[in-house]
């Protein structure tokens, strides 16, 4: 019998659900010991390993990707999760893939795993990337990730470089797609001769239409948590006409942006946290107009403003005594005591909410004053404790669908004359697990790392994908998927059509 092993690569999934275990951060050391000593008898024999950190909501298409290149490519693809179902769930049977049980949070087994590996894929939260990222580095292995580039990710460029690492980041939709599919029309009308003078960008996560089936037209499609959480972290800056603005958070979702998108209706848009920098990213330091969003369906930032304001969005303290708490009891943290007047009058009251207001039956919908349900989670955060109240509405069914939609304007002068482009992209998902979220951050993850495995990308450094070596190849690839943009010329319209100074 050949010693020779069946598949020359291993993509090894590890589930970032890991990370927490069944406590908050979680370890089992028989179990990681056990497969240490399967990969390394693997990796001994010249097999090469991709790591996968991360088995969350957007990795559905990733997997399947992978599984469908795999006797193309010699891939043997190796789920690992906390939970053995949950892993056997995402290998689906394929004839090469393998479940396992595991669970991950210690510098030892870490580390340990990413020596075995050529390329790791971080899914991880974002906080995560940067610990991986200064493993990777010392055993001189490329990474990808979805996340934006952080400064600390970014302080480890030069290193990446001199070693000839791709450390591939912002390589989902948002960022990733929009990056993409951004630079390309900003590269082509550059090669026009043309000054770009305006560029404005919006996506949003949302629920297809044919499920839209509340007050809200919102379900989670990618991490609660990080909806919860949007916006937090700095003012959110951009330029428009040449004029600075800048929006600090409570203020955020009731300074929004109106779209109509061909077909699609109407939407709202609230500003992105910091569209200025990408002036540079994009080569485009001297335009007027900068702005990218965030898209909604109109009506939900003025619901959404509610939880703000009376600070249910926080996840900078605990509180004490969370797990017994009533959903009601909650609420009534964040409003003043009275022995007479109930929670509801209290809230409406404070926050001036008419009894009529559609504002109110998008929280009564929520059934935020419910005296018997329980929040059930220890020393949580304000932010943790809504998150649970928004699961039980917010959840998508098995077989209910997401949508995904981006929308760019560039604005451009060439020969004297203001032309406009509107580049638009609608995908809708199949179900629960093969989300649209899922398949625009899957795979441009998946089409990268095996690209850069396959030395097609091969430019090192921390970086983000707009250069033509990146984008060009990813875009064609995707459009196989259905994955395409739609674009027309529009009469240029700017941002401020009618000249009023402000």
């Amino acid at each position: 019998m050949s010693n020779e092993p069946k598949y020359h690569r291993v993509l090894l999934k590890l589930s970032g659900e890991g990370l927490m275990g069944q406590q908050e951060f979680g370890l089992e050391p028989s179990t990681v010991a056990r497969i240490c000593k399967e990969v390394k008898s693997v990796h001994d024999q010249g097999v090469q390993i991709s790591l996968v950190i991360g088995a969350g909501k957007s990795c559905s298409y990733l997997t399947d990707y992978l599984q469908k290149k795999s006797t193309a490519e010699k891939l043997h693809i190796t789920i690992a999760d906390i939970s053995l179902e949950n892993a056997q769930s995402s290998a689906r049977n394929h004839a090469n893939s393998t479940a396992l049980q595991f669970d991950v949070f210690n510098e030892v087994q870490r580390r340990d795993e990413i020596e075995k590996a050529d390329i790791v894929v971080s899914m991880l939260p974002a906080r995560f990337h940067v610990e991986v990222a200064k493993d990777c580095l010392h055993f001189k292995k490329h990474m990808v990730t979805a996340s934006y580039i952080s400064p600390e990710m970014k302080a480890l460029n030069d290193e990446a470089v001199k070693k000839g690492l791709v450390f591939m980041n912002e390589i989902g939709v948002d960022p990733g797609i929009d990056h993409m599919s951004a630079m390309e029309v900003i590269d082509r009308i550059s090669n026009l001769g043309a000054k770009i003078i305006l560029f404005e960008s919006f996506t949003g996560g949302l629920v297809a239409p044919e499920s839209d089936n509340n007050l809200w037209n919102y379900k989670f499609t990618w991490n609660p948590r990080n909806v919860v959480l949007a916006g937090q972290g700095g003012a959110a800056m951009f330029i428009q006409e040449g004029t600075y603005k800048y929006i600090p958070y409570h203020k955020l979702f009731r300074r929004t942006e109106f779209l109509t998108l061909n077909g699609n209706g109407k939407f709202e848009a609230y500003a992105n946290r910091d569209s200025l920098k990408y002036r540079g990213i994009y080569g485009l330091e001297d335009i007027r107009t900068m702005y990218r969003g965030t898209i909604r369906k109109v009506g939900f930032s003025r619901a959404w403003n509610i939880f703000i304001q009376l600070g249910m969005t926080d996840d900078s303290y605990t509180i004490e005594g969370s797990e017994n708490m009533t959903y009601r009891d909650f609420v009534n943290l964040f409003l003043a005591y009275s022995p007479n007047d109930s929670v509801e009058l209290k809230l409406r009251s404070y926050l001036k909410i008419d009894q009529d207001d559609i504002v109110w039956d998008k929280l009564i919908e929520l059934d935020i004053f419910s005296a018997t349900k329980k929040i059930g989670l220890t020393n949580a955060t304000p932010a943790q404790m809504l998150q649970k109240i928004l699961l039980d509405s917010w959840t998508l069914e098995e077989d209910e669908k997401d949508m995904i939609i981006m929308h760019h304007k560039f604005g451009y002068e060439l020969n004297g004359k203001k032309h406009q482009i509107e580049s638009s992209l609608v995908v809708k998902g199949e179900n629960q697990t093969f989300t649209a979220m899922a398949k625009t951050v899957g795979l441009p993850v998946a089409i990268a790392t095996l690209k850069i495995l396959n030395k097609e990308i091969t430019t090192p450094g921390v970086q983000l994908p707009i250069t033509k070596e990146v984008y060009a190849p990813i875009l064609k690839e995707l459009e196989e998927y259905g994955i395409k943009f739609t674009e027309k010329q529009v009469p240029y319209l700017g941002y401020n059509p009618e000249n009023v100074i402000g």
